[in-house]
């Protein structure tokens, strides 16, 4: 952890805020909103309603999901139109999804946008650095974002190598408020996506940072091997480093007993996961890089073919959501929505794991009344104020019915949710106030049971690597721990 660098930072921020609220989302009311037939967009425009009933019309058990009233509910919510024609591919931990992101940068022929939270000067991140380097040299335009506050700790030398590389970069509000940028200086917002686009034809979402972190897969069992080949990460906090959220000596280790073992990040491998896309839908990843270099102020872009018409590449149909301070809360809509209308499961996997009222409300109505919630969280975390923060949330879910498992030997980065098997979603946002309130973020949703049962069986490796976390043995946990809960559970807005 390296709070020492950033901790009067973090201090002055403090000062500034002023709490901010969450929507109420009501699945009625969005119900009473919601139209026949949910929109659909391909690379020739909307489908009409004939095509887009038959594209969705695949017929679903009365205890699942209705895919297609789902897909009308998040549009009435959100706004966002569903996607057609996509290829997804999920990919687990840094090495794999390192080697499909430096792949498809090599293969760029025209431009490279690149959105991330952290971009260490460590290993990796030189490799990094020098790939965009060498294709800004053959011509290719490269355009990156980094966060001001997730790089902090680099030093600025690094930055300057790759501009002097003529690689064109954008620090997304600046620390300096003297360097201030569109809509002001305000130090608690953060760009904490993670997002990659290659000729605007591929692209990369998720939770994976550039650096070294990554370096080492999590220790996968079964059919995904620790080299994180399939069939076989900070959080968004003010922060920088491997870890990325306000670290704490209230500690963080493994277990529950008053003999928990103490593990640190870097004793173990980093448990990650991201999506790479083909097809139209990188267009609407496209935007949302674009709005943001607008919305900063910054030069105008370089010529580059940034928005084609994609074809159609696969089958698969997505969501591509992105939302922002003092936006519209897509995303939180989104996945609240899907929570309040499973019907079967609720599968999450989660970092960071804060959650507020209606959240907890959403998870534990639907174990009240049946449906199979199963959390996947953290055993060793690089931020001990938030681990301690989410266990203060254990008792009401465990009472409730929801069954809790501590991932081990890894420290846990992944934010992915798979509702009854057909919806899911993976992106940068943890389930936290920080997250929906004062971060950029994205995530992708992927309707349909094929890409559902991946996701699923994710799920179930990371509980046969979890250890579940009962009611009767939190009920004896130590006096000291629920005093560490509570203590992080008085600052959990800030999280």
């Amino acid at each position: 952890m390296k709070a020492s660098r950033w901790l009067a930072f973090i201090l002055a921020g403090w000062t500034l805020l002023a709490c901010a609220s969450l929507p109420e989302v009501d699945a009625d009311r969005a119900k009473a909103r919601a139209s026949a037939m949910p929109e659909v967009v391909s690379a020739k425009g909307k489908l009409p309603r004939q095509t887009t009933e038959q594209l969705l019309k695949k017929r679903w058990t009365k205890s699942t999901l209705d895919l297609k009233a789902q897909a009308a509910l998040e549009e009435a919510a959100t706004g966002v139109p569903l996607i057609a024609g996509n290829k997804v591919q999920l990919l687990f931990d840094g090495p794999q999804t390192m080697t499909e992101m430096m792949k498809a940068i090599a293969a760029a022929k025209d431009h490279i946008n690149f959105e991330t939270y952290i971009f260490d000067q460590d290993e990796l991140g030189k490799k990094f650095a020098e790939l965009l380097i060498q294709k800004q040299r053959e011509g290719v335009v490269v355009n990156v974002i980094y966060d001001s506050v997730g790089t902090i700790g680099v030093p600025q030398e690094f930055f300057d190598h790759m501009k002097a590389g003529g690689v064109k970069l954008l620090a997304f509000n600046p620390i300096n408020p003297a360097k201030a940028r569109g809509n002001g200086w305000k130090l608690n917002n953060r760009d904490h996506r993670k997002m990659l686009i290659v000729d605007g034809k591929v692209g990369f979402a998720g939770g994976i940072n550039i650096s070294d972190t990554y370096s080492k897969s999590s220790p996968f069992r079964g059919g995904l091997g620790g080299n994180g080949k399939p069939g076989g990460s900070g959080g968004s906090g003010i922060g920088s480093g491997s870890g990325s959220r306000i670290g704490s000596g209230l500690g963080s280790g493994v277990g529950t007993g008053a003999g928990q073992q103490q593990v640190t990040e870097d004793d173990v491998g980093w448990r990650d996961t991201h999506v790479r896309i083909e097809g139209p839908a990188v267009q609407a990843m496209q935007w949302l890089f674009v709005q943001v270099w607008i919305e900063q102020d910054a030069d105008d872009l370089r010529d580059a073919k940034y928005f084609l018409q994609v074809p159609p590449v696969g089958d698969k149909v997505v969501r591509v959501l992105g939302s922002r301070p003092e936006g519209h809360f897509e995303i939180y809509k989104a996945m609240l929505l899907a929570m309040q209308e499973a019907k079967k499961s609720i599968h999450i996997t989660c970092a960071y794991f804060v959650p507020d009222a209606q959240t907890m409300e959403a998870l534990t109505g639907a174990a009240r009344r049946g449906v199979d919630v199963q959390l996947v969280l953290p055993s060793v975390s690089d931020s001990g104020l938030v681990f301690h923060a989410g266990r203060a949330f254990y008792q009401p879910l465990l009472e409730a019915g929801v069954k809790i498992y501590e991932l081990k030997l890894s420290v846990l980065h992944a934010k992915t949710v798979v509702i009854d098997g057909v919806w899911s979603t993976v992106g940068s946002t943890n389930l936290d106030r920080r997250s929906f309130l004062h971060n950029s973020e994205m995530n992708v949703i992927v309707m349909g049971d094929v890409f559902g049962l991946e996701m699923e069986k994710a799920f179930k490796e990371d509980l046969h690597n979890s250890r579940e976390i009962t009611l009767v043995e939190w009920n004896k946990r130590p006096l000291s721990n629920r005093l560490k809960e509570w203590l992080a559970r008085v600052w959990d807005y800030w999280l």
